[in-house]
Parts: structure tokens; C-alpha cells; sequence
């Protein structure tokens, strides 16, 4: 009884939201009714533009985030671990997290060019810096006392970063990968509106700027049911990769 009854509850918001939606389009040109989405969605999603435009956008998603997941956390590390650095760092690390990175598309395009790779850097650029910030801080968190402890037993090295350093600060980890999945969807379609003859987000621009209005409606619908199934993905990869955190029952959730 607990599984339809939390069915019901997830479905409720969105079906009143769709509902909504419905009354307030009235025939409207630039706010079409859910159907008249719905058919354009079909239509123009389930045809070559997949491939064309769908996949390599999330191909281009999937490589930046791994990218800036491993200079998160492969930088994040030795910077929480050492004082010094980290007080060393630390300005020029704000510095360049306060810089919006949309800024910086122009930039990325004079020293990289406008290929794929320009795409793939953008995202990058943004995505790195809640990963670095929050395994800084998760390391710089660790519990002394079992630092100590792992010092007595002989814990050193390789071992001593994987089953105390990463394993410990694993939770604020997680929560900076959560943050860049949502930054890096973001960047994916601000990247694609520039200089960009294929992808998302320059094929929403083109239905925009072509007065397609419901196929452009159709885009941001697309751009968020990706958002929320790489969401419910993370979540369910976050349950079992911090199973020993939130409980035995975490891996099953």
C-alpha cells in the first residue's frame, strides 16, 4: 500500500501543473496547450534530431561532468589536506569561482576554437567548482581522532586515501556532484548557443528565432525531463555509494 500511495503523492504536483497549464493556454500562440506540445514533442524528438542534437548534447554533458568531477576531486584532496596550500589557494580559488562562466564562452572559443571540445570545456568551467569547494571542505572536516587512529595502525598511503580520506569526506562530495549536474545542464545549452550548428540548446535558439514556438516549447520540456532522469539517476548512484551513511536500507531505496 505504501508504493501507490507514494506513486500518488509524486504525480499529484505535476498532474495539477499540467492542469494548470492547460487552463491558462487558451489558444494562446506563444503558450500552447499541453496536447499541442505534446504532439510537437513526438514529432520532433522521436526523429533523426535524436541523434543529431539529443545525443551529442548529452554526450557532451556526460564528458564534462566526468572531467570536472576528476579535477574536483583529484585537486580538492591534496588542497583540504595540506594547510598551507589550501591557505595559499584559497584567494585565487575565489577569485575564479566568482566569475560566472557564461563569461567566459568567448574566452573558451578564442583559445579552443568552436568544436566539441569548446563545448565539452565549458561545461567544465563550471561544473569544477562546487566539486572542488565541497571536497576541500569534506576533507578539511575529517575527524581528527580517526586520523590519528589510522596513523597508529599503519594506514598509510593508498589505502589511508580510500578507505578514510575519500570514504570520509565522500557525503560533501556528493552533494558538490549534485550541484554541478544541475550547472553543467545549464552550460550544456549555453555552450550549444554559441557558434553551434547542431545540439539543444541551438536548436531551441533556431525554433525560437523561426517563431516555431510549440517545438521550442517541446526543447525545454525535453531539457527537463533529461534534467530530472540524470537527477533520479545520481540519486539512486548517491543511496548505495553512501549506503554506510544514511543506513543498510540506503542501497534498496
Amino acid at each position: 500500500m505504501r508504493r501507490p500511495a507514494r506513486l500518488l503523492t509524486l504525480l499529484a504536483l505535476p498532474a495539477l501543473l499540467v492542469l494548470a497549464w492547460w487552463a491558462v493556454s487558451g489558444g494562446s500562440f506563444y503558450l500552447p496547450s499541453p496536447d499541442r506540445v505534446g504532439r510537437a514533442f513526438v514529432e520532433t524528438w522521436f526523429s533523426e534530431r535524436l541523434v543529431v542534437d539529443v545525443l551529442p548534447s548529452v554526450g557532451r554533458l556526460l564528458a564534462g561532468y566526468a572531467m570536472a568531477a576528476l579535477l574536483g576531486v583529484g585537486l580538492g584532496v591534496p588542497i583540504g589536506l595540506s594547510p598551507r596550500l589550501r591557505a595559499t589557494l584559497e584567494p585565487v580559488l575565489e577569485f575564479f569561482r566568482a566569475v560566472p562562466p557564461p563569461v567566459l564562452v568567448p574566452l573558451i572559443m578564442l583559445l579552443a576554437g568552436i568544436d566539441t571540445f569548446m563545448k565539452v570545456l565549458v561545461i567544465v568551467s563550471g561544473c569544477v567548482w562546487p566539486i572542488l569547494l565541497n571536497t576541500v571542505e569534506g576533507v578539511r572536516a575529517l575527524d581528527e581522532v580517526l586520523s590519528d587512529t589510522c596513523r597508529m595502525y599503519g594506514v598509510r598511503g593508498p589505502s589511508r586515501l580510500r578507505r578514510f580520506v575519500l570514504r570520509g569526506a565522500s557525503p560533501q562530495i556528493m552533494t558538490g556532484l549534485r550541484q554541478a549536474l544541475s550547472i553543467g545542464i545549464i552550460l550544456m545549452v549555453i555552450s550549444e548557443m554559441f557558434a553551434s550548428s547542431s545540439g539543444l540548446g541551438f536548436t531551441i535558439v533556431l525554433f525560437q528565432r523561426q517563431f516555431q514556438i510549440t517545438e521550442m516549447w517541446s526543447g525545454i520540456l525535453l531539457l527537463g525531463l533529461i534534467g530530472l532522469g540524470l537527477s533520479v539517476l545520481f540519486r539512486r548512484l548517491e543511496r548505495r555509494v553512501l549506503s554506510w551513511y544514511y543506513g543498510s536500507g540506503a542501497a534498496r531505496a
